[in-house]
């Protein structure tokens, strides 16, 4: 009898395992389907002659950040509790030893490799993040350079920093980030800020007196149908970070999710409005983008009361930061607006909102936010997080794009910009028929492509 008891809980056990990877796996394969979202959006938002282009960068820049994450970005991370980055699992292998402090601390199991695929669609997102502010006119160049620097160094060192055991985690008791509203997205748009500012804007985006015009996407349902991926695939990034089907905590961070996207779609389509007197498509569809990064912090630390209030005042604080930073600017997407400044907010919403309930538990870093507690600690452990990320990574971002610039050129030039970087970099359109000159037949129009 005692043997199968015996038996029988250890069975148990392995079907928890198994249960908590098939999670994982499911988590991450969302996340990574947001790389579509990404192309999407990025598209919509690109005129004709530079959609192709995007194509060819997502499907490159999640590739290679899939390599350099195995080979040494997720030891930099997760390889050890150090307080600045890991020392082991370099080109990972099940069996390995992994050092203490890390979530797969000890022999790595083929269970465990579902969180490293988990943490490197983390990363891959991030990394499309910086791409948004550089539509149109950035050479393909950079995408390998700052690629291995990023995912080898840049995100590691915020990662390890915040989720994964080191200097931030021991600040108070600890900086809140449950899902990476700064470690994934205030990451990729501080990456994505310093890119921009070296680049400048593109041709025509402002007039003689410096007055912004508009160069409107070609495609607003492409872009519609990216912020629909995006809210999709949000569901791993948030739920997933819950890390285990136990006590199906995953339920409720979901639906925490959906009510603070939902309230950000309004927030935004009102304030446009009243801003504005219309009703901008863009707008709308970044503040539900704003409104999931906000979140993405307190999702698994808050009441479901708090979330609409989050994803309102995104909504709200992305359509003000659009048009703010448009004056001076070119961000195309609007990352900067809907991943830094809805990541800054939401990652401070922690130290307002987190609750007793879920923080006051074993191995959950920091304290009740302030309408709970009264008290301003959680809030300036949480300033402090987004100050030091910003830092670090706009530092080293920016070195490495100047560098890049200094030796390869980070920009194309005037005349291939008019051109677009559909032809220029990849030698064909994305949309042939809109740009080859239509002949006695289809094929006699490639007479007209330029040499190249």
């Amino acid at each position: 009898m005692t043997e199968s008891l015996v038996l029988a809980a250890r069975s148990l056990g392995e079907v928890t395992i198994d249960l908590d990877a098939l999670w994982l796996v499911v988590a991450a394969v969302l996340v990574m389907f947001m790389q579509a979202g990404f192309a999407c959006v990025e598209i919509g938002f690109s005129r004709g002659r530079n959609a192709g282009a995007v194509v060819a960068k997502v499907l490159f820049n999640f590739s290679l950040v899939t390599l350099v994450w195995w080979a040494c970005g997720f030891a930099l991370a997760f390889g050890g509790g150090a307080w600045l980055l890991g020392d082991s699992g370099f080109f990972l292998h099940v069996g390995e030893t992994i050092s203490a402090g890390s979530p797969i601390a000890g022999t790595v199991t083929s269970a465990d490799t579902g969180y490293v695929f988990f943490q490197l669609a983390f990363c891959a997102v991030s990394f499309a993040i910086v791409w948004g502010t550089t539509l149109e006119r950035i050479r393909f160049v950079a995408y390998p350079i700052y690629g291995v620097v990023f995912a080898a160094l840049i995100y590691p060192l915020v990662a390890h920093s915040i989720f994964g055991g080191g200097l931030l985690g021991d600040v108070g008791d600890g900086m809140q980030d449950f899902a990476g509203s700064t470690v994934v997205h205030l990451t990729g748009a501080t990456g994505g800020l310093a890119a921009l500012l070296l680049l400048g804007p593109r041709r025509g985006k402002y007039g003689p007196d410096g007055s912004p015009r508009a160069i409107p996407g070609h495609s607003m349902p492409m872009f519609g149908v990216g912020v629909l991926i995006l809210w999709l695939g949000w569901f791993g990034f948030n739920a997933g970070s819950t890390l285990t089907t136990a006590g199906a905590r995953f339920a409720e961070v979901a639906l925490v999710t959906n009510l603070a996207a939902a309230a950000g779609v309004i927030g935004a389509t009102l304030t446009v409005w009243l801003l504005t007197r219309r009703l901008d498509v863009g707008m709308i569809g970044n503040g539900a983008i704003g409104a999931l990064v906000a979140i993405t912090a307190p999702s698994g630390y808050i009441e479901l009361w708090a979330a609409p209030l989050i994803g309102a005042v995104a909504g709200a604080l992305v359509v003000v930061s659009v048009l703010a930073i448009d004056r001076k600017l070119d961000d195309p997407v609007g990352a900067l607006s809907a991943h830094g400044v809805a990541g800054v907010w939401g990652t401070l919403s922690c130290g307002l909102f987190a609750a007793p309930r879920l923080v006051d538990a074993p191995g959950v870093p920091g304290e009740a936010g302030l309408v709970y507690s009264g008290s301003f600690e959680q809030l300036g452990v949480q300033a402090l997080g987004v100050l030091v990320a910003f830092l670090l990574v706009f530092t080293l971002s920016y070195l490495t794009f100047a560098a890049i610039k200094a030796l390869f050129g980070l920009r194309v030039t005037d005349e291939e910009e008019q051109e677009g970087l559909d032809i220029v970099e990849h030698g064909m359109y994305g949309y042939p028929e809109q740009f080859i000159v239509a002949g006695d037949g289809f094929g006699e129009g490639f007479d007209s492509l330029p040499e190249r």
